[in-house]
């Protein structure tokens, strides 16, 4: 609550960079930095998520937004943040190949740049003070803008204890012509990117729990997928994938992004890359969750 502007107190409005998703919570986030006396700029990143962007657009304008950004980051991600973890084997817990965690940073950078361009004195997020994602977020917004104050309204008691559950922000959505969704919401959380989709929270929250089949969106069921393999060819430079060769069809790809889809498509036709791990999160709390690369 130190970083609210009191407009009663200044002489200018202060303007935050609000990474949006363009979700209820991001999307209640915005109207309530309004309500507090901000300008609101929001950034939604295309990282390879399913997402409507034109909608996520309309919806942030006109719920007040001064600007919206919506930026193709997709093969900055692969190139200076997928490669680079390839490069290194970085995983996690013997296990988690770090899709999350590397996104965030991509989005952190991008962001930072945005909140400088437009003369931003705070940047915001609606990461929870429960898991990684304000980590991920905060430390790379200090290391490249060190001056910059970050408003993380689920840490601000005037925030949390306003909105105590999904019921409140619902009713908040509602009160203020925020559109909510029409459809329930799957009894778990989803976050989805180029490198993969983790699930958590809801049903997944009991080891003993299986995950349901309809929840795997980029992986067929290894009992599904095709008997015949598929016999690719990868021609490696300094660790870094340059090319890529399907030898049955004759098909190569050769730019990062290009190799990285083929890749993810070919896998996922073969049921490559799930995994459901017990993982600790950096504030110490344990979490379950699916994972699909």
């Amino acid at each position: 609550s130190d970083f609210i502007c009191l407009p009663l107190f200044i002489h200018y409005i202060c303007t935050v960079v609000l990474a949006y998703s363009g979700g209820l919570d991001t999307s209640c986030i915005l109207v309530w930095l309004k309500e507090q006396g901000y300008d609101v700029i929001t950034f939604l990143a295309n990282i390879g998520q399913d997402e409507d962007f034109k909608a996520a657009q309309k919806k942030a304008e006109s719920l007040g937004a001064k600007k919206v950004f919506i930026e193709d980051l997709r093969s900055e991600f692969v190139e200076d943040f997928i490669w680079p973890t390839v490069q290194a084997n970085a995983v996690y817990e013997d296990r988690y190949l770090l899709g999350t965690a590397v996104a965030r940073p991509c989005i952190g950078r991008r962001q930072v740049e945005i909140a400088r361009r437009e003369g931003a004195q705070f940047v915001s997020h609606g990461a929870t003070g429960k898991g990684n994602d304000q980590i991920r977020f905060e430390l790379t917004c200090y290391a490249l803008y060190p001056e910059v104050k970050i408003i993380a309204p689920w840490r601000i008691p005037e925030f949390y204890n306003r909105f105590r559950g999904r019921k409140d922000l619902m009713e908040y959505a509602q009160k203020h012509g925020i559109p909510v969704p029409v459809t329930p919401r799957a009894p778990w959380s989803m976050d989805a990117n180029l490198m993969h989709i983790s699930y958590e929270s809801g049903i997944l929250e009991n080891p003993k729990s299986h995950a349901p089949a309809d929840l795997y969106q980029m992986t067929k069921n290894p009992e599904d997928s095709p008997n015949a393999p598929d016999v690719l060819e990868i021609e490696f430079r300094n660790g870094v994938p340059v090319k890529v060769t399907n030898e049955k069809e004759g098909k190569s790809k050769d730019s990062p992004l290009e190799i990285f889809s083929y890749l993810n498509e070919i896998g996922g036709n073969h049921g490559v890359g799930r995994i459901d791990i017990v993982e600790n999160r950096f504030i110490g709390m344990k979490s379950r969750g699916n994972k699909l690369k």
